[in-house]
């Protein structure tokens, strides 16, 4: 499958990079290559994952993170990387 990232989603990512970055120099690096790890794994994987919200959710491997998608024939968009530690009200907020 195709995967492609929507721009809310990029700058959901960009703002994780910064959060961590600030934390500890290097870890923003870190996250971001997970995030994008767990992206791509989306390209065999998508699919088989829950529905939350009226999209499918990956968990991210290494922080806690949620990654929403959609998948319409042989694509899947990712359109939200969200901090799973939110309120659930909050997170539905975003996705609607």
């Amino acid at each position: 499958m195709i995967v492609g990232i929507s721009s809310d989603a990029e700058t959901d990512i960009r703002a994780g990079y910064w959060f961590y970055e600030e934390q500890r120099d290097g870890l923003g690096e870190y996250f971001r290559d997970c995030i994008i790890a767990d992206i791509d794994s989306l390209a065999f994987y998508g699919g088989i994952h829950e529905v939350v919200f009226g999209y499918q959710r990956k968990l991210a491997s290494r922080f806690p993170f949620a990654i929403y998608y959609k998948v319409e024939s042989e694509a899947v968009t990712v359109v939200a990387v969200l901090d799973a530690r939110k309120n659930p009200s909050w997170t539905r907020d975003r996705l609607s």
